[in-house]
């Protein structure tokens, strides 16, 4: 037997697992951008099944089962409108989209923590409105420190972000793997250049 029908017989071409199902909401919007809402093939498929989604692109490939055969689902649309949160949850992983991954300090976006403009040992509290995003050599040189005594600058003041703003901070982060399949949905709504 020759080697290529043997690799070719054994492995697909492409894993299952690398066949995530682009999620859409009711309105043809990706429910978030960043990260991109994204399901495993097997509970694309499960959804079908359930009929919670209807099938927009498929892979070429194929899934068995003894009784029948689908192709894995690549965008799938949920037939049940999901209402977007309004009130964005304060997370680090939100803080950064915030500040589009961006030391506010320097601009760095290397070795990001999170910095309190006002140090809690000054009474400043862990809020939108005085944390950012900091590079660790910026953090560790302001310190417990103001600003003023660290002879710092902020590149914008921190503010709470409403879900609209960070849906579309999330935009400009594409993942690294983009099916073609996906493209036609992922920024339909955005605004034409002329």
């Amino acid at each position: 037997m020759d080697g290529d029908f043997r690799t070719e017989f054994v492995r697909d071409k492409v894993p299952l697992r690398q066949m995530p199902a682009l999620v859409l909401n009711a309105d043809y919007r990706p429910l978030s951008y960043y990260p991109l809402s994204l399901w495993a093939w097997q509970d694309a498929v499960k959804a079908v099944f359930l009929d919670r989604v209807d099938i927009l692109a498929e892979y070429e490939q194929v899934v068995r089962s003894q009784h029948m055969e689908i192709r894995v689902p690549s965008v799938v649309v949920l037939r049940d409108y999901v209402k977007p949160r309004k009130r964005v949850a304060f997370t680090r992983f939100n803080l950064f989209l915030r500040d589009e991954f961006c030391c506010q300090y320097c601009g760095s976006h290397q070795d990001l923590t999170f910095d309190h403009v006002l140090p809690r040992k000054l009474g400043g509290i862990t809020s939108w409105e005085n944390v950012v995003a900091a590079c660790a050599p910026c953090n560790l040189k302001k310190g417990s420190k103001t600003l003023r005594e660290a002879g710092m600058k902020l590149r914008q003041q921190p503010f709470r972000p409403d879900a609209e703003k960070l849906r579309n901070l999330g935009r400009r982060f594409p993942p690294h793997h983009l099916h073609e399949s996906w493209l036609d949905y992922l920024y339909w709504d955005t605004e034409l250049e002329a």
